[in-house]
Order: structure tokens, then C-alpha cells, then sequence
């Protein structure tokens, strides 16, 4: 499949499980679990900075659509797509010998440096729109719990999808495909 059609379908499939199901499941007002970003991390090393910047837009603006929120999660979506390529540089090996994978996956990257990775941009995320929504209302300590509680389910929810959803691994090819 093409992958901007790949990536377009997760995008949606993402954003359909998150307004459907996970915005219904209501835990603790503390905890809301989020996983719609997970196919912004998922998109390929390649990508230039503008179209990761306008898909970060997108998403979020379709979720903000859903979920009647102007521009939150727009805003902390483009933040994760932003610092993305920052994150990927630290955390990669700089010999590209070493390292020919076309996307992020704990198999490409390795358990721990994809768990840093997604912790790293899963933390950003939420404490950011946790903060956009902080500044209407809410105590220092209400959003320090809002941020662990929230970035720890999603993590939760991230390690299951991609233990019981491992994606094939792609490697990069001197090719223009």
C-alpha cells in the first residue's frame, strides 16, 4: 500500500477509535487516555519537517473538530511534530550503516530507545494540552497528577498496540520509491 494512503487510513483509524471508544471510557477525571498522536511518531524518518508539521495540524485540528475543543489538541499535536526529528536525532544511531529502517518501531529502533522516544513526545503532548487546558482552571497540583496520569495510560496504551500490533519492518533503499 501507498504510504501516504497507509498513513492517511491510520490516521483516521486513530482518530475514530479515540472519539468512539476512548473518549467514552472515563477512568478517573485525572486520567484520559489519548492515542491519536501514535501515527504522527509512526511516520517515516523522511518525512521533511513541513509535512510533518502540517499532518501534526491536521490531526489535531480533526480531533478538535470531534471532541469541540478550538485548536488544543491542533496546538500540542503540531508541538510533537515539531520536536520529533530532535528526539529521532538524539536517540539514533549517527552511522547510517548502522541504522537503514524507514519508521520508527521497537524493532527498528530497539525497545528502550523507542519507549524513550515515545515517552518523550507522549510526556510533551500531554503536558502541553494539559496545560492549554490548565490555564482556564485548575490547581499546580491537579495538573502535575493530570499530566502523570494521563501519559502513563497512554503509554500503557501504546506498548499494547504495539506488542499485540508489531508493524513489518521497512528499510530504506538508495532507490527513489
Amino acid at each position: 500500500m501507498n504510504d501516504f494512503l497507509k498513513n492517511i487510513f491510520r490516521i483516521a483509524l486513530f482518530i475514530l477509535i479515540q472519539v468512539y471508544v476512548l473518549n467514552k471510557i472515563h477512568l478517573h477525571r485525572f486520567i484520559i487516555p489519548y492515542l491519536y498522536y501514535l501515527p504522527i511518531l509512526w511516520l517515516s524518518f523522511s518525512i521533511p519537517r513541513a509535512g510533518l508539521l502540517f499532518i501534526g495540524f491536521v490531526t489535531g485540528l480533526t480531533l478538535d473538530y470531534f471532541m469541540m475543543t478550538p485548536g488544543l489538541h491542533a496546538a500540542a499535536c503540531v508541538l510533537i511534530a515539531f520536536v520529533r526529528p530532535f528526539v529521532i536525532g538524539i536517540l539514533t544511531p549517527k552511522d547510517s550503516s548502522e541504522f537503514n529502517y524507514r519508521e520508527p518501531s521497537p524493532r527498528a529502533m530497539q525497545w528502550t530507545p523507542y519507549v524513550i522516544y515515545v515517552f518523550i513526545l507522549t510526556l510533551l503532548h500531554h503536558g502541553y494540552l494539559v496545560f492549554l487546558e490548565w490555564l482556564s482552571f485548575g490547581s499546580f497540583l491537579g495538573f502535575i497528577i493530570k499530566v502523570a496520569g494521563t501519559t502513563a495510560i497512554s503509554m500503557l496504551l501504546i506498548i499494547t498496540v504495539e506488542l499485540l500490533f508489531p508493524r513489518k519492518l521497512r528499510f530504506r533503499t538508495n532507490t527513489a520509491a
